[in-house]
């Protein structure tokens, strides 16, 4: 009778977790299609901004503007890593994580001095249990970030490198390609370097003076790199949580029909032996 009960009271906690849980990946699929139309929203103008950067990119600029700056030597570099305030998302902080360790051992290896800059609750969890010195902590990222917390985050960072402060800043963060797939990347922001364009400099029209619009063009390419990110991180913490959460519901499933069959399997033979003491009893009074 008591195994019975026990039971019993195991299946009503299984089914209120897996009630928990189901909830929890309705409200992630929601939030994970919100969050992907706003990844598909920002792509298009950050590929454009960088396309323009990138074909507008000339060292011989560098003196006289200073995130055009390439340094000779690699000396002090930063590292911007974004996680999440939250957890139940499966590997995906613990992924982020391991890719921060990764490249915070190759850039020290190569005899670079680099601080860390963490948002997000969990990362900086980890990294405090690490004995990790931070050099910033932040937790007011919201699930639904905007182009001023990425200023807040890479502003004091992009004008450090222009001060020469910084000889490089790498920013740590998911690439967001489906709800399935949300792998971890590094991306180094600064230097800004050039690359292959489609554009043709010789063919812009500048209006007001090509320096005025470069001066506001390269902290804006810089901040809404860093905004993109946030966005994509953004996405793919929630495609990771509604994985998670459909895979705790599935085993919460799994789990209630094995106890309801040992439940069942116990009252039978709880009732067997009811039906054996009655008959017994019977027989002693013939």
């Amino acid at each position: 009778m008591s195994q019975s009960r026990e039971v019993k009271r195991r299946i009503r906690s299984v089914d209120n977790t897996r009630q928990i849980t189901r909830t929890m990946e309705m409200v992630a699929t929601s939030k994970l299609k919100r969050a992907s139309d706003r990844v598909q929203a920002a792509r298009p103008y950050g590929d454009a901004l960088e396309e323009i950067v990138r074909s507008l990119h000339d060292p011989a600029l560098a003196d006289r503007f200073p995130l055009l700056r390439v340094p000779g030597t690699v000396e002090r570099g930063a590292i911007l890593l974004l996680t999440a305030n939250r957890g139940l998302a499966g590997a995906f902080n613990v992924n982020l994580i391991r890719q921060a360790n990764r490249l915070l051992e190759e850039l020290r290896s190569e005899g670079v001095e680099v601080e860390l800059h963490v948002a997000g609750k969990k990362g900086i969890g980890v990294f405090r249990y690490q004995g990790e010195e931070l050099a910033s902590e932040h937790t007011d990222v919201p699930d639904t970030p905007t182009p001023e917390d990425a200023e807040r985050l890479v502003g004091p960072l992009r004008d450090r490198f222009g001060a020469g402060e910084l000889d490089v800043v790498y920013v740590v963060g998911s690439e967001f390609r489906s709800a399935l797939s949300t792998p971890p990347m590094s991306r180094k922001l600064l230097p800004i370097e050039g690359g292959a364009s489609d554009l043709d400099p010789e063919s812009f029209i500048l209006e007001p003076s090509g320096d005025r619009i470069i001066r506001r063009l390269l902290p804006l390419y810089v901040r809404n790199a860093v905004y993109r990110m946030l966005v994509e991180n953004a996405a793919a913490e929630q495609g990771a949580r509604r994985i998670a959460m459909k895979n705790a519901t599935d085993n919460a499933g799994e789990m209630l029909d094995d106890l309801k069959r040992t439940y069942n399997r116990a009252r039978q033979a709880q009732i067997t032996q009811e039906i054996a003491e009655i008959v017994g009893g019977a027989a002693a009074f013939e």
